[in-house]
């Protein structure tokens, strides 16, 4: 089940579809994908994007035209993870909330970089290598560190 219900545009580029696992999600023309990377439903990228290897975007997650995803860059979804619900069960799609992230166009994510959920990355913002982005970066801003902070 590498690909399975994609939106797929022109020109675009999948390593090897056998080493990765799209799903239930719309890819724009000319992007390029890596491999090892997963893509969940729901989730929209954009045109001339660049995903890098060992991607995990996860349900939730909008990214616009020319982004670069750099490699084994994480995107979160849920504020409080946990495996099972108040009543001792396993969690389902009731139990917890989803919180949207955007990563705006011209974005670039280096690699190793977590992204906190319900945050959005501004245009031509730049992330540096191994940052943890927890608050929104604004429009043309570089952030780096763990959390990410504007470089000065």
């Amino acid at each position: 089940m590498p690909l399975k219900n994609v939106k797929i545009g022109k020109n675009v580029i999948i390593a090897d579809e056998s080493l990765v696992n799209i799903y239930d999600c719309t890819i724009g023309n000319q992007t390029k994908i890596g491999p090892f990377v997963e893509i969940q439903k729901d989730v929209q990228i954009g045109s001339n994007c660049k995903i890098s290897s060992h991607t995990f975007i996860c349900e939730g997650v909008e990214i616009n035209d020319n982004v670069f995803i750099g490699h084994n860059v994480t995107f979160i979804n849920d504020r409080n993870p946990a495996a099972v619900n108040n009543d001792g069960l396993l969690k389902n799609d009731n139990d917890w909330i989803l919180e949207k992230t955007i990563v705006k166009e011209g974005a670039s994510i280096g690699s190793g970089s977590t992204i906190m959920c319900g945050i959005e990355i501004g245009e031509n913002a730049l992330i540096g290598a191994g940052s943890v982005v927890t608050k929104n970066v604004n429009t043309s801003f570089t952030v780096f560190g763990n959390p990410a902070r504007v470089k000065k």
